[in-house]
């Protein structure tokens, strides 16, 4: 027809394939020898629903969530799927321009198009500068090279509110006062960031990932003060991957899902319960459309549990371990085979040293029992790549045998995504892709024994699902044991067989006990939280109960913090 659908430049080395032109035959898809070119074929139905596009060819997000003034707005959907776009659109920093990226319209058009809904009298305040709008931003490890000084001289710049001691207080960032903010650790920067945007009095607040880097404690210290900034007329809107904490912090939730990094769509509000359940079942019956294979229940299936064989039993005896000023004491315990073992504790109660020293990293203070001879792999809480090769060439000098079975290819390189970045130098992965390239390496080694240093970092709420389900079926199939630290309670839940409890000051002394039952351990653990778990009777995911209310009340005064049945 004389028209051209690609366009090459030699002297840019760049090409461009009109959208217009393509009719999806697939031809440059397999002509290209990178595998750069992907078609994605999106639903018609959502042309006149987008809210904003980049450029062509690249990402566009599908309607928008709709805060309400006086309620928590949650979030959630896979990494890439636009819930940034949305936030910043939201919080007004970047204008929609409703897919019209060549020529934007004018607010007149924008307003025009969300006519209707409680987004247009949202967007005419923006336009008159009547909204102000404070945002947490996600990578808080980058706070400390855009703000200077000490943490108490910037939060007092900032100081707007009357309850900025209490914020401090629950923010445990007292002893951080007079620290300079280059020296804070990830977990200190999160609350700090969270403190900053909290001491100030805005219209709209915007919490970006606010539970990345903190413990159970501290996840919930930092959702009461979320909850503590709503008013009337204010508007609080939060992206989270943590469920649980999603589940407490919100009043209504939006879903959204698409192709990560091609296009993003924002569902209808839905309450709380109905929301997570719709997400964590991969489908949403409202849009008849199923986005995810996977779904996660948590039912014990007891018929199942009492088919597994325990073949070994292990025991690892009473051990001290002094670094410095802390002190952790680690009572004698014992473990079998098809069982995961998850590590409850705050931060700096000494999690990662006893994992250390059960993999022999770490050796106990002198003159303490002998550990059982176990071959044991290890995956480490921080992850730094110093391979120079590629994925492809990592997995295959390190568990070269694992990688070419099928069975493992199908069990766990599959599910989690590895083949799209299988050619990608181990150097250029991003935070989610190392998490999933270092749990693969860990479950492909040779062990009786897999230490598992926090597998939900970095991963969002979709790839923590299929994570759990990966490391629970591979330690199952292959009859070995798995001991994990997560802070994330929907993922520890759905993993532990067992659980080990970490009690004591953290930074200063701290005991491990026993292994023990899920139930025990999980009530043991909540009552030094005073906080309560009921069950969700459709899927049995646990939920944090409002503190004071009148199921928190009769849950403590009976003694069962943790439900496991309804």
């Amino acid at each position: 027809m004389g028209k051209v659908c690609i366009d090459v430049w030699p002297t840019s080395k760049i090409s461009a394939i009109s959208e217009e032109l393509c009719i999806g035959c697939g031809m440059c898809v397999k002509k290209c020898p990178f595998g750069a070119i992907t078609i994605i074929n999106v639903p018609t139905s959502l042309e006149s629903e987008i809210t904003h596009r980049y450029s062509a060819n690249s990402f566009k997000l599908h309607r928008l969530p709709e805060p309400r003034p006086g309620q928590v707005l949650g979030m959630v959907g896979r990494n890439g799927t636009g819930k940034s776009t949305a936030l910043k659109v939201l919080s007004g920093k970047m204008k929609p321009n409703l897919g019209q990226y060549a020529s934007p319209p004018d607010w007149e058009d924008i307003i025009r198009h969300f006519r209707g809904s409680g987004l247009q009298n949202y967007f005419k305040r923006i336009l008159e500068d009547d909204l102000r709008a404070l945002t947490k931003p996600q990578y808080v490890d980058k706070v400390s090279d855009m703000v200077k000084g000490k943490v108490g001289n910037l939060l007092k710049a900032k100081m707007e509110r009357e309850n900025v001691k209490e914020i401090v207080q629950q923010l445990d960032l007292r002893d951080l006062l007079g620290r300079d903010i280059k020296k804070l650790s990830g977990g200190e920067l999160q609350r700090f960031s969270i403190a900053m945007v909290s001491v100030q009095k805005g219209d709209v607040y915007m919490f970006d990932e606010p539970s990345s880097y903190l413990d159970v404690k501290q996840r919930l210290n930092a959702a009461r003060v979320i909850r503590s900034l709503l008013e009337a007329t204010s508007y609080v809107v939060v992206v989270e991957h943590d469920l649980s904490v999603l589940d407490y912090l919100s009043d209504f939730v939006c879903i959204l899902y698409g192709v990560p990094s091609a296009y993003g769509i924002v569902t209808m509000p839905y309450s709380v319960r109905e929301g997570i359940n719709i997400f964590l079942d991969g489908n949403i019956p409202t849009e008849n459309m199923r986005f995810r294979q996977e779904s996660l229940s948590f039912r014990l299936n007891e018929a199942q549990e009492e088919e597994i064989v325990r073949a070994r039993d292990y025991s690892y005896p009473a051990m001290t371990k002094t670094m410095g000023d802390f002190k952790l004491s680690v009572d004698a315990g014992e473990f079998n085979d098809s069982q995961i073992i998850v590590l409850l504790g705050e931060n700096g109660t000494g999690k990662t040293t006893l994992i250390k020293m059960l993999s022999g990293k770490l050796a106990p203070d002198e003159g303490e029992g002998v550990m059982p001879e176990l071959l044991v792999s290890y995956k480490p809480q921080k992850i730094a790549p110093k391979y120079p090769g590629t994925v492809r060439m990592l997995l295959m000098s390190k568990i070269r045998a694992m990688f070419v079975n099928p069975q493992f290819q199908t069990d766990v390189i599959k599910p989690m995504a590895i083949d799209d970045i299988i050619d990608q130098p181990l150097t250029d992965l991003s935070g989610g892709e190392l998490q999933r390239v270092a749990l693969v390496r860990a479950l492909g080694e040779n062990a009786d024994v897999y230490l598992i240093d926090e597998p939900s970092a970095y991963l969002d709420s979709d790839q923590r699902i299929i994570a759990s389900k990966v490391i629970k079926r591979f330690i199952l199939h292959a009859k070995k044991t798995a001991f994990v630290v997560e802070h994330d309670f929907i993922m520890a839940t759905y993993l532990a067989d067992r659980v080990i409890v970490m009690e004591g000051t953290p930074s200063v002394n701290a005991r491990a006990n026993s292994p023990q039952s899920l139930l025990s351990g999980m009530n043991k653990f909540l009552k030094s939280l005073s906080i309560t778990f009921r069950r969700d009777p459709n899927n049995y995911r646990p939920r944090i109960n409002k503190m004071d209310s009148a199921k928190d009340k009769e849950q403590k005064a009976s003694g069962n913090y943790f439900f496991l049945e309804d």
